[in-house]
């Protein structure tokens, strides 16, 4: 199988490795000289342009950073001539209309499209223990899981064009309220005198234990505004109250990888502006 690759950044590329090391011809095009180089040294065909990545190919996977982007490569790769039968998948964490409205276009085309945002980032993508979250047709789907399955733990059809985006929101919702609940917490172990990252530890063999706790020390705090503005965005056209998460939107982007840190791995941490002081703990719970 020939697979077409649109963006090899940092994710895009080692998705692609995977792809290739499953015997797969694989080639890749990206606008970044330095990305391209990298691609060549990974052992991909290059592509002088997106045009080119439809010459031949059966799976095209598209892995960009947002939805103008998605938008300019899926119409770019519709204007080249992909043959009938050619499935176009984004990966990228897009908007729900963005892929509804790529969708009708590959439709209107006679080209397959699913929308497969994936979970468990760089770690997952090096590993190629990805969960890829589709949205499309049954038929297109199965198409598509052999390309899907060579950097992902599992292949998961959610529903239609449109849904895949829905279960990443559903993902990163989880996720955002984890880090904030995780914060809170050891912000009271810290100011009750007990080591923040010991505590941490001690939790990831309890209950308690979250996966985003457990990769707390790696985790970015890359896309927490644009995520949380497309929940609650979706909640309000859905007319569904989320409190919780209306306070978790406030919450989350007042955190970054530095206030985790400092709360783990140094004396000093705040939160929300206050310093969090450690006390003994008789001084807390009193006589």
């Amino acid at each position: 199988m020939r697979v077409g690759v649109a963006g090899v950044g940092a994710m895009g590329l080692e998705m692609a490795g995977h792809v290739l090391d499953k015997g797969m011809e694989v080639i890749a095009f990206d606008p970044d000289s330095a990305a391209m180089d990298a691609a060549v040294a990974r052992g991909l065909t290059p592509a002088p342009d997106l045009a080119a990545l439809v010459d031949g190919t059966s799976v095209i996977l598209v892995m960009v950073a947002n939805d103008d982007q998605s938008h300019a490569v899926v119409t770019a790769l519709l204007a080249a001539g992909p043959a009938a039968g050619t499935t176009i998948v984004v990966s990228a964490t897009n908007h729900p209309k963005t892929m509804m409205d790529l969708g009708a276009l590959c439709s209107a085309a006679g080209v397959g499209f699913v929308d497969a945002p994936v979970c468990y980032g760089m770690q997952g993508a090096r590993k190629g223990e990805l969960i890829s979250l589709c949205g499309g047709t049954e038929e297109d789907i199965a198409r598509v899981t052999p390309v899907l399955m060579a950097y992902s733990r599992s292949v998961e059809h959610i529903g239609p064009v449109g849904c895949g985006q829905i279960a990443k929101t559903c993902n990163n919702m989880m996720h955002w309220a984890a880090c904030v609940a995780n914060y809170e917490t050891l912000a009271l172990a810290k100011a009750c005198g007990i080591d923040a990252q010991a505590m941490r530890e001690t939790l990831l063999k309890c209950p308690a234990r979250n996966t985003t706790l457990e990769r707390w020390d790696t985790s970015r705090f890359t896309w927490q505004e644009k995520d949380m503005d497309l929940t609650l965005e979706l909640s309000q056209s859905a007319g569904l109250s989320l409190p919780l998460f209306g306070l978790i939107d406030q919450l989350i982007k007042r955190l970054g990888p530095d206030d985790v840190r400092e709360l783990l791995h140094e004396p000093q941490a705040s939160y929300l502006g206050l310093p969090i002081t450690a006390h003994e703990l008789r001084d807390v719970v009193g006589d």
